[in-house]
């Protein structure tokens, strides 16, 4: 049984090896072990304005899908300018132009054409990419929106519904004001005008506040024309699918669209999915929000409560992909006005931030099946933080309480581990005796532990319980946004990034190394030998782990050996080192 316990273990560290290793083959562009291979990404080349769907692709609109006449129309009014009655173009109101808005925390890049958000950078994020930049102490803030050669990630809106109305392919003017946020002043105010566009004009208004990631964004929709109108209000995020610039081959984080509701809460979309049409999403809601999301930063379109509003995501040309939503404004009277607010989110993946801004909006940091364990151990890290004031001590403070709370667990296994150890002789002794008659070794083994009052799995289950836990506080370090420029102690002044000299990593691989040793050798030859070699290769991948990750393990592996030691010296059996024999 002794056997059958550790064969288990192994199995189970065995095949998370293997799938880290395909996770690994998939990232490198290789084909996977196992399954089907992913499509490759393809570089984007970024069109002149993003369209929101290709050419046949139809709308969906707020009450169900648009008929097929209205389709080739909303298609048109999405995919190139405002077409006049008669066939012609007509000449925008005003040249085509960008600018910069800045805040305290954050530069956006305003186009006139639609109104739309092509570009972001936040200033208190520096980005750790450009190495040079980072020592000389010049590097820029984190780039999220970016409308470049190399990058397609823009923030739209529109309307749709009927011929001509105003899109985010429509030149707009935008009323002169302060571009950069003051000492004195706490908000910035962009707003844009479209000119009229079949009997309708469109006003944005952008409101940036200090301090804050979100922004207000209010459409106007005036009804210039003599007759009621009922177009569709759509809010889209556009982006290439390629992975993000310096991702690790080792670990990887979510990339792609989600969509957000009360019935089915969070729901991840891969780029994948969108390009075989296999996406499995909540269509309708009353309430949610579409976001775009990638490791740490994440955007987001958001709508008040109770508004009706249909979901989409749309593969919208090679590499490019859409997520958004197009809401109905009902009857819009001649010379009338409907306002509709929505709340536009770019930024940091902070959750006690994103939970202030929208229900569920703090998901797209995302931990995966074991959020629920995740949340308060992010919650007790956040508060050990706030104490202590060093994200890598919080780490170790929070690994300590772990073991605390844990004690009696990990008691009982390192009791059984040592009452295995201290009769390993005695079965080494009849596994020798009885080599040729397996069946007799077994019952003779387990006639042994009846006596020794032994339960071979007594060490396994213990153990097992732990797992998710520790699994779970992974992904709180790997997912955190705080631990990126966050410094520990001496050399180590990024936790989310490795250790520049690898000792974090060697003295991982030590611990892990003397906690091997310090545990009985396997009577087969073979387990033996397995038992040292899948530590070392377990730690090679330690080498490119973030430095937080790696303070983490370290920290579970010195207070492990220390609480093995310990009960294994007051259960009578000296603690030795079994070094390994390989012959």
């Amino acid at each position: 049984m002794n056997d059958i316990r550790r064969t288990i273990l192994w199995t189970i560290f065995g095949f998370s090896m293997v799938m880290l290793w395909d996770n690994y083959q998939v990232s490198i562009g290789q084909k996977p072990t196992f399954g089907l291979s992913a499509k490759p990404p393809v570089v984007a080349t970024a069109p002149a304005a993003p369209a929101v769907v290709a050419a046949n692709t139809s709308i969906p609109s707020a009450s169900g899908s648009l008929n097929n006449a209205t389709n080739n129309i909303a298609v048109q009014a999405i995919n190139t300018p405002a077409i006049a009655q008669n066939g012609t173009t007509p000449v925008p109101t005003a040249a085509k132009e960008r600018f910069e808005v800045q805040t305290d925390v954050i530069k956006l890049t305003f186009d006139t054409e639609g109104g739309s958000l092509v570009h972001s950078e936040f200033v208190k994020h520096v980005d750790l990419e450009d190495k040079a930049a980072v020592k000389a102490g010049t590097a820029k803030g984190v780039v999220l929106l970016d409308d470049s050669k190399d990058r397609v990630y823009v923030a739209q809106t529109g309307l749709v519904g009927a011929a001509n109305l105003p899109t985010h392919k429509t030149i707009m003017t935008v009323a002169p004001g302060a571009r950069k946020l003051v000492d004195s002043v706490n908000e910035l105010v962009v707003k844009f005008e479209s000119p009229e566009s079949g009997g309708v004009k469109l006003v944005k208004t952008y409101t940036l506040k200090r301090g804050a990631y979100d922004v207000a964004v209010k459409h106007e929709v005036v009804n210039t024309g003599t007759v009621a109108v009922s177009p569709q209000l759509y809010l889209q995020l556009v982006r290439d699918g390629n992975k993000l610039p310096g991702e690790s081959s080792f670990y990887s984080t979510f990339t792609g669209p989600a969509i957000y509701t009360a019935a089915k809460k969070y729901q991840k979309v891969e780029f994948t999915d969108i390009e075989k049409n296999k996406v499995d999403v909540e269509k309708q809601a009353n309430e949610g929000y579409v976001a775009m999301v990638q490791h740490y930063f994440a955007s987001a379109w958001i709508l008040p409560d109770g508004i009706k509003r249909e979901l989409f995501t749309r593969k919208v040309d090679t590499n490019l992909y859409s997520v958004g939503m197009i809401t109905g404004l009902d009857s819009i009277a001649a010379g009338t006005t409907k306002t509709v607010e929505s709340r536009f989110f770019a930024g940091p993946q902070v959750e006690k931030s994103m939970e202030s801004i929208t229900p569920g909006l703090e998901l797209v940091k995302d931990y995966g099946v074991l959020t629920i364990l995740a949340k308060p151990l992010y919650w007790l890290l956040d508060k050990l933080h706030s104490y202590i004031g060093n994200w890598g001590w919080a780490i170790i403070a929070l690994v300590l309480l772990l073991k605390i709370a844990f004690y009696w667990l990990n008691a009982k296994a390192y009791a059984s581990m040592a009452k295995m150890k201290s009769v390993a002789p005695r079965i080494a002794t009849m596994r020798e005796r009885l080599k040729d008659k397996p069946q007799e070794m077994q019952q003779e083994m387990m006639k042994i532990y009846r006596e020794e009052k032994i339960n071979p799995l007594g060490g396994c289950f213990p153990i097992m319980i732990q797992i998710p836990v520790f699994i779970a506080l992974y992904w709180v370090l790997l997912s955190s946004v705080e631990m990126r420029n966050a410094p520990w102690a001496l050399w180590i002044h990024d936790l989310a990034a490795p250790d520049p000299f690898y000792i974090l990593p060697l003295v991982m691989t030590l611990t892990t190394l003397l906690q091997t040793a310090l545990n009985p050798t396997p009577p087969d030859p073979l387990q033996a030998k397995m038992m040292w070699y899948m530590p070392l290769a377990f730690s090679v991948m330690f080498f490119f782990f973030p430095s937080g990750l790696v303070l983490y393990w370290i920290t579970n592996n010195i207070l492990s050996i220390a609480q093995q030691w310990l009960i294994n010296t007051r259960m009578g059996v000296p603690p030795q080192f079994n070094l390994p024999k390989f012959k």
